[in-house]
């Protein structure tokens, strides 16, 4: 006798759509999240989830670490789905969607069926034209890709994830887990979305403006508003923004922004400013063959010259001096 719990219709049951060299971890982390909310403990059944790989052929897809997956369906109706995602990977030609993908995608979109972006998931969203007028995240370190793509297109990148009316996006890596939960928590129960995240010995349920984990700092704080700051500040380093633009991107006042740096790191934005440019110019420094000149500009100085005297300041020596330094 067949498991008459596996009768009832899922209250969640997602479609999958994994792009040729997906990032492998990114899609398994929300499949596992929906599984473990699935069932009892870790049995893995689909009785309040359910989630089916899909594709326009059952050919395997090769995923961005050389691993494979095999498609459970092909594309049909995207209407048997509450929602449609697409597990991105590998930026490129190999994120192409198949024309079959993009016409399966604007289907579901004309029938009102969410869409979701996982990792550069986004990407092909884009691509197949159902994003504009969407508010959309990508990692920060994708997001000049993005740009150079997207002319005009603003990402959000210093949040782990967004969620905008039926276009939900999100970061990649462990975020993806995340983006699940909200699902879950939605769909099914918030104590079952809690259960998964603490059975891959995650915490906390993560909200969706938690600030990315950026590139190293040694700038660290615990208070949420200044690491979207300091995120900000890494994201643009080559036309910083003046403290009251920042303070407007975040939603806050001017005063409040300063008082919260101060509280959380001691200094003042515009010093935190100046000491991520500079980290980020010491990259440059000793990992690339750029000029002094080159590497002011792309780290927001006005010219050579300045960039030297700042510095020199920070560093007691100049930047050619501090390379040498580096190199032996």
């Amino acid at each position: 006798m067949p498991d008459t719990a596996l009768q009832h219709r899922p209250r969640l049951r997602v479609g999958i759509i994994p792009a040729r060299r997906f990032t492998l971890a990114a899609m398994a982390n929300f499949i596992d999240v929906l599984r473990l909310a699935a069932d009892e403990g870790d049995r893995s059944r689909p009785i309040l989830c359910s989630w089916r790989l899909i594709a326009p052929t059952l050919d395997p897809v090769e995923s961005s670490c050389g691993l494979t997956v095999q498609p459970d369906e092909r594309l049909g109706d995207p209407k048997r789905f509450d929602y449609i995602v697409v597990a991105g990977g590998l930026i490129g030609r190999s994120q192409n969607p198949h024309p079959e993908v993009t016409a399966f995608l604007r289907t579901a979109a004309a029938a009102k069926v969410p869409l979701v972006g996982l990792c550069t998931g986004a990407f092909v969203l884009h691509r197949a034209g159902l994003m504009q007028g969407y508010k959309c995240c990508v990692s920060w370190f994708h997001r000049e890709d993005f740009l150079e793509e997207f002319e005009g297109l603003i990402p959000i990148s210093d949040q782990v994830f967004v969620v905008d009316r039926d276009r939900l996006t999100c970061s990649g890596g462990a975020s993806t887990a995340h983006l699940a939960a909200f699902l879950v928590d939605r769909h099914v129960s918030r104590a079952a979305a809690r259960k998964s995240l603490s059975i891959l010995i995650m915490d906390e349920a993560i909200a969706a403006e938690r600030p990315q984990p950026g590139l190293p700092l040694d700038l660290d704080a615990r208070d949420a508003l200044v690491k979207r700051a300091l995120l900000l500040m890494q994201q643009s380093p080559e036309a910083p923004l003046p403290v009251g633009r920042l303070s407007e991107r975040l939603g806050v006042s001017r005063r409040k922004l300063e008082r919260r740096f101060v509280a959380a790191l001691g200094i003042t934005p515009a010093e935190a400013g100046r000491r991520v440019r500079l980290a980020q110019a010491r990259a440059l420094l000793e990992h690339g063959g750029r000029t002094v000149t080159e590497i002011a500009a792309e780290t927001g100085f006005c010219d050579g010259s300045h960039f030297i005297r700042v510095f020199r300041d920070a560093e007691g020596m100049t930047p050619d001096a501090w390379r040498r330094v580096q190199a032996e």
